[in-house]
């Protein structure tokens, strides 16, 4: 697996490196077309305690390993036009730096579980790109946690493996969710 990430990381480097790109977006008739993507993952706990996990930004290196800080820049969490910038190692990057992203909420529902937030700008190439999360209750104390994406084509790579390491980077988020509800757990009894 080790050999895979780093596989896929190179690649990935040589990708999204903003040095490396000219045009970002391809035309077609005109238009941009946009390259999608979604995964999605089962996680052991009730609708209302993932929800609690992934809706706020503070808790986003709980479940985003690769996230080291979040800062609230403008407005009101939650509230659309809410900007954070996000840095940590979500996109390697060929300096060895840290990468950033700031991103804007574009609309949050609580009712329905779900938000989109769009990268406004970041030093990995990805801007414009637009992340949705929903989520589901799937019965019996679980929950569906659907993250799907959407990105402006890359000129020099194929969408394949853009779409295939953002899907693998994504996954593994959903898949950190269960454990970070159990830490959240675990600090409350100790509290007590």
């Amino acid at each position: 697996t080790l050999e895979l990430q780093t596989i896929t990381y190179t690649t990935f480097l040589g990708i999204i490196n903003p040095n490396n790109i000219d045009n970002m977006a391809v035309e077609t008739e005109g238009k941009k077309r946009k390259w999608h993507g979604s995964v999605s993952g089962i996680v052991d706990s009730p609708l209302d305690k993932v929800w609690t996990i992934v809706s706020q930004s503070k808790r986003l290196s709980q479940w985003m390993p690769m996230v080291e800080q979040c800062i609230d820049l403008v407005g009101d969490e939650g509230v659309p036009g809410y900007v954070r910038l996000v840095s940590g190692f979500m996109f390697p990057q060929q300096d060895g730096e840290r990468s950033w992203i700031k991103e804007r909420l574009v609309t949050m529902d609580s009712t329905s579980h779900s938000y989109v937030y769009k990268m406004e700008a970041s030093n990995v190439g990805l801007d414009g790109s637009i992340n949705s999360l929903k989520l589901i209750d799937y019965g019996d104390g679980s929950t569906l946690v659907n993250w799907s994406f959407e990105i402006d084509p890359l000129e020099g790579t194929f969408e394949d493996n853009i779409i295939d390491y953002l899907g693998f980077l994504y996954k593994s988020c959903i898949n950190r969710i269960q454990g970070a509800i159990e830490d959240a757990n675990k600090k409350v009894y100790e509290t007590c």
